[in-house]
């Protein structure tokens, strides 16, 4: 059970403090900033609850794991699950924060960083773009992930790659999509902006997972054998 706190609570945070970054001081902070908001808190979370539970605390994760034969089909519906409950907690907790603020106006007025194509993405991407930019952003990322925590040599250094590899992805996909590459992160701010961002919350499932597997297959048949 400590394993699916712990993804609860990491997703929590990632959600947290990545969108709130977005949501409250994206004009201030910049695609960089935000960037290394989502980043640093993957290194945070990382050291503290990468020993109990590996510190996936994104679906897509877990399914390259899965794939990769790193964990059971149980544990992963159960983290996916618990990661989905913390998107939700993280989501609630910085709306709640946003409408305390009564300048900004309220979370349906600065976003909960949400995801989103078209008119809602700043560049206009259509739904094909942003389907595959968050398929290869999410391969990017999960096939790093693998390769980092593959060996313990390189076990040491790893959430600090994974940190950085995230936000690395999010410079590029921010302007595009607002950078998803993980199903929970986009089910919290979809569920409660409700309206376009519910609509189009589907590419952010898919295309993550399409992305993950791909990842969870090339690694696989990379390292096989070996």
């Amino acid at each position: 059970m400590k394993r699916y706190v712990s993804e609860l609570i990491g997703t929590m945070v990632l959600v947290l403090f990545g969108c709130g970054s977005a949501a409250i001081a994206g004009t201030v902070l910049g695609n960089l900033g935000i960037a290394m908001a989502f980043g640093l808190s993957i290194v945070a979370m990382a050291y503290v609850i990468g020993d109990i539970s590996g510190c996936h605390i994104n679906p897509a994760v877990s399914i390259g794991m899965w794939i990769d034969g790193r964990m059971e089909a149980k544990d992963l519906i159960l983290y996916i699950i618990f990661q989905c409950i913390g998107a939700i907690i993280g989501t609630a907790i910085l709306a709640a924060l946003i409408n305390c603020a009564p300048g900004l106006g309220g979370y349906m007025a600065t976003g909960l960083g949400q995801n989103g194509f078209g008119a809602a993405s700043s560049i206009g991407i259509n739904m094909t773009g942003a389907l595959l930019t968050e398929i290869i952003l999410t391969f990017v990322f999960v096939f790093t992930v693998l390769g980092v925590t593959r060996s313990e040599k390189t076990s040491v250094v790893a959430g600090i790659v994974i940190g950085l590899t995230l936000a690395f992805v999010h410079i590029l996909g921010i302007p595009i999509t607002g950078t998803s590459v993980n199903p929970a992160r986009s089910l919290g701010p979809a569920l409660f902006m409700g309206g376009v961002a519910l609509q189009q919350l589907w590419v952010f499932i898919v295309a993550p997972i399409i992305g993950a597997i791909i990842a969870g297959l090339a690694h696989k048949g990379l390292y096989d054998g070996e």
